[in-house]
């Protein structure tokens, strides 16, 4: 167990990577005279799996909301690739490669895995048929393959419909959108609330897959164990305060969970 009132947040890059691909600096955000963060600093490097944990309303969904450009700081500013940016819309953190998967997916069930992949970014015809905004299946088909695969993810009939594969698939399938449109960072929200245990291993293995491709990623669960697991570092909120950055080979499960019920606080 760590000793002090708080421990220390922020860390040193990944060895060999050039830096942080994503930072938030001294966000807040008020909901009128409510504080659902208070100075929060974060950084995600490439290639790093970062867990972002707390109680209910400790700040994570604001946090998430606010990193994917779905709500905007009070206060503070996020920065990507060393840049200053501010987002409006989720649309402007898809354009500097944030990516956000929730827990409801955001897929079309009645879609196939491919349309699902390529929804509103399909590939057209060359020559006359582009012109004539045809649609091109059997290269979107061939990606589609190509981008499962590069991830390990085991589904074999592209063309199924989403509504047919089961949670851990459709979850997959999310993620690998994410990653085949250039995602520089993964933000995950509860990926594994749903599954069963074999899914939600899978779904770990598959994060595991995703910072290999030099993806940072943000994981958002109550899953502590799985956190510990695959998290190289956990970040820990407490009523809107960042209270904790731990280092997976330093902190245990029992630690995460007194950081995120306050008792680390009172411990010398």
């Amino acid at each position: 167990m760590s000793d002090g009132h708080s421990a220390p947040v922020g860390s040193a890059p990944v060895p060999g990577a050039p830096g942080p691909v994503l930072q938030a600096k001294g966000v807040s955000r008020m909901f009128g005279s409510v504080v659902a963060l208070n100075d929060v600093n974060i950084e995600i490097n490439p290639g790093e799996v970062v867990g972002l944990v707390g109680d209910n309303g400790a700040g994570k969904s604001t946090l998430l909301k606010i990193l994917c450009g779905a709500l905007q700081p009070t206060s503070g500013h996020l920065i990507v690739d060393g840049d200053p940016v501010v987002f409006h819309s989720p649309k402007d953190s898809r354009e500097r490669g944030i990516e956000v998967v929730y827990q409801d997916l955001a897929l079309a069930t009645e879609l196939s895995v491919t349309e699902n992949i390529f929804l509103g970014r399909e590939y057209r015809r060359e020559g006359f048929l582009k012109r004539a905004h045809i649609i091109d299946r059997p290269r979107m088909t061939k990606d589609a393959r190509t981008t499962l695969e590069s991830l390990a993810i085991e589904i074999h009939n592209v063309s199924a419909r989403c509504g047919l594969l089961s949670g851990g698939q459709r979850q997959a399938v999310a993620v690998a959108r994410a990653v085949r449109w250039g995602s520089r960072v993964l933000l995950l929200d509860e990926p594994t609330a749903a599954l069963a245990v074999m899914e939600a291993e899978k779904i770990g293995k598959l994060v595991g897959e995703v910072a290999r491709h030099g993806v940072g990623v943000l994981l958002v669960s109550h899953n502590m164990p799985q956190v510990h697991q695959l998290c190289d570092r956990i970040l820990v909120l407490l009523r809107g305060h960042m209270v904790a950055d731990l280092r997976r080979g330093e902190t245990s499960v029992e630690d995460i969970v007194m950081w995120i019920t306050g008792a680390a606080l009172v411990r010398k």
